[in-house]
């Protein structure tokens, strides 16, 4: 009997310690990378430039860049600043961000931005209806190293049962009103609803 006891007690302490050293498991857990050699301690201001549209809805890129700026600027691992795509120091440095690694060029991006990082990314896809849809592909690379430090592409679907199962969980911790029903019906149908629950997963992966 006390072998069985202290069996049960070391297996809860393992579990404790694991959730103090390890990251829990998210929901889209499957759908980032996160350089485990990367300590995001040492990235002190990061650049978020403002997403590319491959999308038909102009507005869609300044309403996921800002989402995203607020979920991600709650984490407070690091100073977060967002750049518009027109940004004239930003356009001076005529980057291509799908190929943007060279250390010459990150080098001039860290001094002309005033940053250590810099996070880039596209709207692969967005249609508001017969159901939302939102696609991001996004990365974040370290100027002084070229390094790759976070990468996240995923496509939500209001649709899609997993995705109502992860509204729900992501509603039931915003609110205890008992509403969680009518919230999930307007994050289905509110693009701007919508967008904020994708931010919020996007947030997680750090």
């Amino acid at each position: 009997m006390n072998l069985v006891r202290i069996t049960i007690i070391t297996s809860a302490l393992i579990g404790i310690c694991g959730c103090s050293i390890y990251r829990a498991p998210t929901p889209i857990g499957d759908y980032y990378y996160l350089n485990p050699d990367a300590d995001m301690s040492t990235v002190g201001k990061v650049v978020l430039i403002q997403l590319r549209n491959n999308s038909v809805y102009p507005q869609i890129s300044t309403d996921v860049t800002r989402a995203l700026y607020e979920e991600i600027q709650k984490k407070q691992f690091f100073s977060l600043r967002v750049i518009p795509e027109d940004d004239p120091d930003w356009r001076s440095l005529n980057l291509d961000v799908d190929s943007i690694s060279q250390p010459t060029q990150l080098f001039l991006a860290a001094k002309t931005l005033r940053c250590d990082a810099i996070m880039v990314g596209d709207i692969t896809e967005y249609t508001p209806y017969p159901h939302l849809v939102l696609g991001l592909r996004l990365k974040m690379i370290r100027c002084n190293d070229s390094r790759l430090l976070w990468a996240f592409e995923q496509v939500w679907d209001a649709a899609d049962k997993k995705t109502e199962y992860r509204i729900k969980k992501y509603l039931n911790k915003q609110t205890c009103t008992g509403t969680e029903v009518l919230g999930q019906q307007l994050v289905t149908v509110s693009s701007i609803k919508f967008v904020k629950f994708v931010a919020y997963e996007v947030a997680l992966s750090f």
